[in-house]
């Protein structure tokens, strides 16, 4: 089969650099490679000019519209069976496509998606953050750490999707975030086959400061909320930790100005997580690292979370007018 990756981007041409490379590298090579500037004031026509004469690669720039509306715009001109869409703070294993063809030849699929790692070139913050969205005790493994999952929603980072159920679904939504779990919902609602590729895994490098991990994590917490309000059942108990956790910690925090012993639970967490963190990346560095990051990770989406509750479910504000200043710009 023949494959369009599609790969928006907004002022990051230095990753673009490393996952570019990482496909001149892929053992498998059917496939053309499509890039869409969306509106960035650090262009990559430059470094995307380098690899002409290695890839059959694609360029285009366009003004800001958002991640979505920027992958239907590269999907409108890709002419693979498939589309492979991937996040530009991505970097593909040589086996990544070889994968991704042996899973359609041995049982086909309309869409899917593959989990995400750490590669031992991210510092270890971007290891420690990468834990704290993988790990057991921060997401329960929902993000496509088990094999055996009842439903697997493909995530932007990593998402394959065959190009007529992609059209026929009409692409991602207008979605400023929570974009890439609309257009999984609707997979499902539509009735398309749906899977987990185990072996189709990404390395990811997310953010690489706890800063812009906690802006990300707080959207993705809005997003949570608003896509309630599209799809009220799509809203699962598991949605419902992160902010049971952030009112948690305020409780106990608070509690603790009159009885310290209030920390303990905290404690008792921070040292799980320190612990299995560590010794996962063979780092105690990574594990306190990663201490951090989970907190970061829980209460910036369970804030967010409760922030989008309070404005859509409870003052009754749309999206837009809710979350103009996060969003829509």
């Amino acid at each position: 089969m023949f494959y369009s990756v599609i790969i928006p981007v907004y002022n990051r041409p230095d990753e673009v650099d490393e996952l570019l490379q990482s496909l001149t590298s892929q053992s498998f090579k059917n496939f053309e490679v499509i890039i869409v500037e969306d509106g960035s004031s650090v262009p990559c026509e430059t470094v995307t000019q380098k690899y002409a004469e290695l890839l059959q690669i694609s360029y285009y720039s366009k003004p800001n519209s958002g991640p979505g509306q920027t992958r239907n715009y590269g999907a409108e001109r890709a002419s693979g069976d498939y589309l492979i869409i991937l996040d530009s703070d991505c970097i593909l294993p040589e086996d990544y496509f070889k994968e991704v063809e042996q899973e359609l030849t041995a049982s086909p699929a309309d869409a899917f998606g593959g989990p995400d790692r750490a590669h031992a070139s991210f510092s270890d913050m971007q290891k420690a953050i990468n834990y704290s969205m993988t790990s057991f005790f921060t997401t329960g493994g929902i993000r496509g750490g088990k094999k055996k999952m009842d439903k697997f929603y493909p995530r932007s980072f990593n998402m394959g999707v065959h190009t007529e159920v992609y059209r026929a679904l009409q692409g991602f939504s207008n979605m400023r975030f929570g974009e890439d779990i609309d257009f999984s919902i609707r997979i499902f609602q539509h009735n398309y086959v749906c899977r987990l590729f185990p072996g189709a895994w990404v390395y990811h490098k997310r953010r690489t400061d706890l800063k812009k991990f906690f802006k990300q994590v707080h959207n993705s917490g809005i997003a949570r909320i608003n896509l309630y309000k599209k799809y009220p059942d799509s809203l699962k108990l598991v949605h419902l930790l992160p902010g049971v956790f952030t009112l948690g910690v305020a409780v106990l925090l608070l509690a603790a100005l009159l009885w310290p012993v209030a920390l303990i639970p905290l404690a008792v967490y921070a040292l799980l997580v320190g612990t299995d963190a560590a010794v996962q990346n063979r780092s105690l560095r990574i594990g306190l690292y990663a201490v951090a990051a989970s907190f970061t990770q829980l209460t910036g989406y369970g804030t967010g979370f409760w922030r989008a509750w309070w404005q859509r479910c409870v003052r009754g504000k749309d999206e837009f007018s809710a979350f103009s200043k996060n969003f829509y710009k």
